[in-house]
């Protein structure tokens, strides 16, 4: 049975980077889609929405103390009055409570469903007690909001499936494109390094996100400190954009790093830089569960993570990868150094581990949440 879908996030990109296969799948079942987010694309070079009868710029902020989420409640209950929707699927922390706000009338008066996924919650086990103390209870209020909510990593679940008032399922997490990110020969490694302008021998180290103090890209840069003395020849990439370039381009500088570190910006083509990289260096403080370090293992790679909820749910400390202290940059270049030393020992239980993760697997549980 066909049906209309609303899919809000506090920003579109989100949608366009993490909800493709669902929206995919919504329309291969007949549905219509619509989406409600603050258009950001401009910021992300190339990004498309795709899947999308209808798109409303809806100006949702990310601080819970922003006016402008005042302004994104009224025109949300004004979408909201004017399409009748079957299934309401919201995300991201400001942009899933002023949703399920706003739905909560329609969801007793048209019966229409919300869901609301949890990409990471910011109360977990050894967060900040503020988080516990602000984010916890709203968290779980909202929850009487919401018809069913949807986990992504199995501490959040356990806790949601207790504490809640609402129905709570688990998936593995938002579907890595297993067409797009896949391991290649070494034949095509090559071609892929001389068209982007890397020598063959040169050792690459990528680090992926955007480029904000929780991702933490300091330390990756100050791992490379001990990493070029090691292989002279080698570089670390880091790709995304954002309010932190110009401090982290300062550390480059002021530790003499300007010929083995390299800003990629935002791209496109990121698949192409998982299959030419050594290693990937994920350094947050703090994760859901990470698309990049799915993509980086489809593609056969080794990842050296820093410890926390998503990436050790994630990373087979010592079989995929490394999980070490997110601040230790000397624990983070002599993990690299031991994967550098031997990256392909890593591929194969990195390829296993990483299958139910696929975007194969988690369209089929959607289906099961969807189309039960």
């Amino acid at each position: 049975m066909s049906k209309r879908v609303l899919l809000t996030a506090t920003v579109q990109s989100h949608i366009c980077q993490f909800h493709k296969p669902l929206m995919r799948l919504l329309k291969q079942n007949g549905s219509e889609v619509h989406v409600a987010a603050r258009n950001n694309l401009a910021e992300k070079n190339g990004l498309k929405m795709e899947y999308a009868d209808k798109v409303f710029d809806v100006p949702f902020d990310r601080s819970p103390f922003s006016t402008k989420n005042i302004g994104a409640y009224k025109e949300l209950s004004k979408i909201l009055k004017d399409n009748r929707y079957d299934i309401i699927h919201t995300n991201t922390p400001m942009g899933g409570m002023v949703t399920r706000l706003a739905a909560n009338k329609y969801r007793r008066i048209n019966g229409t469903k919300v869901f609301y996924t949890a990409h990471g919650f910011h109360f977990y086990d050894g967060a900040p007690k503020k988080n516990w103390l602000i984010y916890y209870p709203i968290e779980k209020s909202m929850s009487r909001f919401t018809d069913t909510l949807i986990t992504i990593t199995n501490e959040d679940y356990e806790l949601a499936s207790q504490k809640f008032h609402c129905n709570v399922v688990h998936m593995h997490g938002v579907g890595a494109n297993s067409s797009k990110f896949y391991a290649v020969s070494e034949d095509e490694k090559a071609q892929i390094r001389e068209t982007l302008g890397y020598r063959q021998n040169t050792k690459l180290i990528l680090n992926v996100g955007e480029l904000l103090p929780n991702k933490n890209q300091k330390t990756a840069i100050l791992a490379m400190r001990q990493v070029k003395e090691k292989f002279q020849d080698s570089k670390l990439l880091i790709a995304g954009n954002g309010p932190e370039l110009n401090n982290l381009k300062q550390i480059v500088t002021d530790n003499a790093l300007e010929d083995y570190v390299e800003f990629l910006g935002y791209t496109t083509e990121i698949n192409k830089y998982m299959n030419i990289c050594d290693v990937l260096a994920a350094c947050s403080f703090r994760e859901g569960l990470p698309l990049n370090v799915m993509e980086a293992m489809l593609c056969g790679k080794a990842v050296v993570a820093s410890s926390n909820r998503g990436h050790r749910e994630l990373v087979r400390d010592g079989e995929t990868g490394f999980i070490v202290p997110a601040d230790d940059a000397n624990a983070f270049a002599g993990k690299i150094i031991e994967v550098l030393d031997n990256p392909c020992q890593y591929k194969k239980a990195a390829l296993e581990f990483v299958q139910p993760f696929t975007d194969v697997n988690t369209i089929k549980e959607l289906e099961d949440i969807y189309f039960e």
